[in-house]
């Protein structure tokens, strides 16, 4: 378990997580992108950072994997229903766990591959 932390590691560890919303914006792979940079500068700070920081980082990875699949998918008539949901979970669980970080809590998303340890 991880001691409970600074406010400046909990705010870090939101940003990791949160991060990952600058997908939404327009930048290509910029859910895997912006939990990557911040877990590469301050993941090495602290270590409530540097678990969150690989927590959202294989999320997103994860969920990239997913959306890929789902978009084959549309092809076979049910890659855009899922494609929704999937985007929906990813929006959802991301934004949960920035508000778990931020409290200090350890957070861990569902359905996912641990690619980074």
């Amino acid at each position: 378990m991880i001691e409970p932390q600074s406010q400046d590691a909990r705010t870090w560890a939101m940003i990791c997580h949160l991060s990952a919303l600058a997908g939404l914006i327009g930048i290509p792979f910029g859910n895997v992108l912006g939990p990557l940079l911040v877990w590469l500068i301050k993941g090495k700070e602290n270590t409530f950072i540097d678990d969150q920081g690989k927590e959202a980082l294989n999320f997103q990875i994860s969920m990239t994997i997913y959306l890929i699949v789902c978009g084959l998918l549309i092809f076979l008539l049910i890659g855009f229903p899922l494609l929704i949901i999937v985007a929906l979970a990813d929006l959802i669980l991301t934004i949960i766990a920035g508000i778990a970080a931020n409290n200090g809590q350890t957070y861990r998303y569902p359905m996912n591959f641990r690619f980074i340890k």
